[in-house]
């Protein structure tokens, strides 16, 4: 089924006990031609055996991963498959069974462009300090923009990167950085534990997968205000939804403070979502298209955060596409005109239709030529 799943460019894996095994590929989940429907004993004989490889090849039994999951309900891994393809698993029970997701992950990691992401975006990797946050629903390649922009800081600078991540994905091998990765779980309790153990692990860059509480985001507030250049991911659909995400986290005495703190230590925001692709005439691969909203933080753009002007971000954004900013209706409205996206996927994913429509009618008029990047293989 893995081989099956790099041949046909599939994204995820779905194996649930009454059904064929169910393959995503470019968006579409359907069942794997010719599969038989997994049973039960089917269900049990392989999650011991995905628990046994996330293990490192120790040999397990079904009733060692009955004893996970009836604490937890679910349990996450990532491992390597024989053709050296890395996959994220997560095991879950539901009505006393077990099924099982896996996600394949990209056998190398890919530039910006790739992906479909500005270029400029590569500035977040040269800051020398601050907190960069990249946020979208789940599967929007959240992880994906991650690895990417760390992978650009191990080949190109020097300095120790610390990642605490739930699981691994992507392997960090040395280049010209010293790398720990640590996997909350097996190397460490929690986010937050093993982020406050960063602090005294001398790191100059730090990724947290994912900050979703009160104490992991303060941690890493501080930590970037200490000097460190810290990445996260957030669920979230755009840049103002995120600023407000972090600091609706805090009690209402806490939030003008940590408003202020966000507009000191915050240096960008970077909202992704992925678009089913323009139907190709000449009938090749539809792959998914990455629309992106951009948010630098600039000083203007840091007195807005400061004082709750929220609103006001989303007209500062417009105007500073010099410094490499964006809203998601723009970056929309450039894919749709290029041809990139159908008409439905655009308006379908625009908060404001009409803005769309005004900023794809000003392309059109102005006769912009918009080039048709390579689709991104994101998520």
């Amino acid at each position: 089924m893995l081989e099956f799943c790099v041949d046909r460019d599939g994204s995820d894996l779905h194996l649930t006990p009454g059904l064929a095994p169910h393959l995503r590929v470019h968006g579409e989940l359907d069942p794997i031609p010719g599969s038989a429907v997994l049973s039960r004993a089917d269900l049990r004989i392989l999650g011991a055996a995905l628990l046994a490889r996330i293990s490192g090849g120790i040999k397990r039994e079904p009733q060692e991963l009955d004893a996970l999951l009836e604490e937890t309900g679910s349990f996450d891994g990532a491992f390597t498959a024989r053709d050296g393809t890395r996959y994220r698993i997560n095991i879950f029970r539901r009505q006393a069974d077990w099924a099982v997701a896996l996600r394949r992950l990209e056998e190398r990691f890919q530039t910006l462009g790739e992906l479909g992401l500005p270029e400029s975006l590569y500035r977040f990797s040269d800051l020398r300090d601050g907190l960069i946050v990249i946020s979208g629903p789940t599967g929007a390649g959240k992880s994906t923009t991650l690895a990417t922009l760390m992978d650009r800081i191990n080949r190109t600078r020097t300095g120790h990167i610390v990642t605490i991540e739930d699981p691994i994905e992507y392997l960090h091998h040395p280049v010209r950085c010293v790398v720990n990765q640590r996997q909350v779980g097996l190397d460490t309790p929690s986010f937050n534990d093993a982020l406050v153990a960063a602090l005294r692990q001398d790191p100059d860059f730090i990724l947290v997968g994912e900050i979703r509480d009160l104490e992991t985001i303060r941690t890493a507030i501080t930590a970037a205000e200490t000097g460190h250049l810290v990445f996260t991911t957030l669920h979230a659909g755009d840049c103002v939804s995120s600023v407000e995400r972090l600091v609706s986290v805090f009690p209402a005495d806490e939030q003008d403070g940590i408003r202020r703190q966000l507009s000191l230590v915050m240096r960008g925001i970077v909202a992704q979502h992925l678009l089913p692709a323009a139907e190709n005439p000449e009938g090749g691969e539809r792959r998914r298209v990455v629309a992106s909203e951009i948010l630098q933080v600039t000083p203007a753009i840091a007195n807005l955060v400061a004082t709750g002007k929220s609103a006001q971000i989303y007209s500062a954004m417009e105007m500073g596409g010099g410094n490499g900013m964006q809203t998601l209706e723009q970056d929309l409205a450039r894919l749709w005109t290029a041809g990139r996206i159908g008409e439905t996927a655009a308006v379908a994913m625009a908060r404001n239709v009409s803005v769309l429509r005004d900023r794809a009618e000003l392309i059109r008029r102005r006769g912009t030529r918009v080039p048709a990047e390579t689709a991104g293989r994101h998520g």
